[in-house]
């Protein structure tokens, strides 16, 4: 599953270890996310998207629009 996870860390100036403690996850298992190793959990994919403010489709290549949808 391509994501757009390591660019967005990158221009957020985190480290794997930064985001890996606000999600409360491992460096290592964050890293495995990163290089596709293992795939993302829904969960920690929505609390990216809300970290970044955007959508998991933004973040899974489904749009280019990175503008995060309405809230319910």
């Amino acid at each position: 599953m391509k994501t757009r996870i390591k660019s967005l860390r990158e221009d957020h100036d985190l480290t794997q270890k930064e985001i890996s403690q606000i999600l409360n996850i491992s460096q290592v298992a964050y890293s495995y996310y990163e290089i596709n190793k293992r795939n993302i959990p829904l969960e920690l994919l929505s609390k990216l998207a809300d970290y970044y403010n955007t959508s998991v489709d933004y973040l899974l290549y489904r749009t280019n629009d990175s503008k995060p949808y309405p809230k319910i």
